[in-house]
């Protein structure tokens, strides 16, 4: 079944503005539909002008979960981004990179791999299945910094994930234990009993 996408979507996985991809519908580059006085782009149209550029020699595909216990969700995205890249992209070179950890965490290894791979020019192409996969917040930033080493990020799938409260809940324990940690220090007793207090809500919820 045939996926759509909006401009602003299309624009995203391109680094492009909106009013760009709106130009490229006008002049015919990519095919859309007009429904309800809105443009729809058929996600086939973005493999048709992503297969065709010859400069993605390389690509990264970066998969990341919150914690050990979803390493067979981390296997599925990563199966599902290389025969992504294969048939978009056909035979090129791919770099698998791992994170296991909060997407507010800025001191990722995978996240600091990619970057040191853009730095090198070693990558023309970042793949991810959704925007939160890269970070929870300053997605936009990221995108703009990569860009700059004129490696795109590309995200391949925008529906809603399953376990994307679970992800919230992690993330949300993970800022607390940190602000705890800061304001009262691991060992005290009011850092234990803020650390309690999480654990508690974490199996109610």
């Amino acid at each position: 079944m045939e996926r759509y996408l909006t401009p602003s979507e299309v624009a995203e996985i391109f680094g492009m503005s909106r009013n760009g991809v709106i130009k490229w519908i006008r002049e015919g580059k990519i095919k859309a539909l007009e429904i309800n006085d809105r443009w729809r782009i058929p996600y086939s149209e973005v493999e048709r002008i992503l297969s065709g550029n010859e400069t993605v020699k390389q690509v990264a595909i970066y998969v990341r979960v919150s914690s050990n216990t979803q390493k067979g969700d981390l296997e599925k995205q990563l199966n599902a981004l290389k025969e992504w890249v294969k048939k978009t992209f056909g035979e090129v070179k791919v770099i698998e990179i791992r994170d296991i950890g909060s997407g507010l965490k800025e001191d990722r290894r995978g996240l600091k791999k990619l970057i040191d791979l853009a730095k090198r020019r070693q990558i023309d192409a970042i793949v991810v299945a959704y925007k939160d996969r890269l970070t929870l917040f300053g997605f936009e930033y990221l995108v703009e910094l990569f860009k700059a080493y004129k490696v795109n990020v590309i995200v391949t799938f925008n529906d809603d994930q399953k376990d994307y409260m679970q992800e919230l809940v992690e993330d949300f324990d993970e800022i607390v234990k940190s602000f705890a940690s800061r304001i009262y220090g691991h060992k005290s007793h009011n850092y234990e009993k803020v650390i309690k207090c999480v654990e508690d809500v974490e199996k109610n919820s």
